[in-house]
């Protein structure tokens, strides 16, 4: 099977909210920023609107397993972008490009779990700690735009 986009994910910057969880959209217009209409804080505040955040991947197998673990994760809970399916999340790493859709993308370094995970409802702050330990190295990759296009639900992912 070739690798392919199972869920577009994007949150606007909504008062008295934090960016979990994403929701899934049909398709997205990316920029060099990310994904037009998604916003995320950690990347403006923090990291000056850093080029290489634009986007975050994270990929089914990944899911699968922490739902394994009793973690009922589904796809745009972690603050994923791009959630891919059939590729293996441990396969991705920094310097790799693909096309998807009309987009170019390179991965630029893995992501760390964030704090505002305690939002999600099966995690609350008793149990925060022990979710970011088991994200650790597992929360997924950021991504630089290389080529700005559109993105639709299905398009394949392909390694260049």
């Amino acid at each position: 099977m070739n690798a392919s986009v199972f869920q577009i994910n994007k949150k606007p910057d909504t008062i008295g909210e934090v960016g979990l969880p994403k929701i899934s959209v049909e398709k997205a217009d990316i920029t060099i920023m990310g994904i037009n209409g998604d916003f995320n804080r950690y990347r403006k505040k923090k990291k000056n609107n850093d080029p290489n955040m634009a986007l975050v991947i994270l990929s089914t197998d990944i899911i699968k397993q922490l739902n394994l673990e009793g973690w009922p994760v589904k796809p745009g809970d972690l603050g994923e972008n791009l959630t891919l399916t059939d590729i293996n999340y441990s396969d991705l790493e920094p310097e790799q490009k693909y096309v998807i859709g009309s987009v170019r993308i390179k991965i630029s370094f893995i992501c760390d779990p964030c704090s505002n995970l305690k939002v999600l409802p099966y995690v609350g702050e008793a149990r925060k700690a022990e979710f970011i330990n088991t994200l650790m190295k597992r929360r997924g990759w950021y991504a630089k735009v290389l080529k700005t296009g559109q993105i639709v639900k299905g398009d394949s992912v392909i390694p260049i």
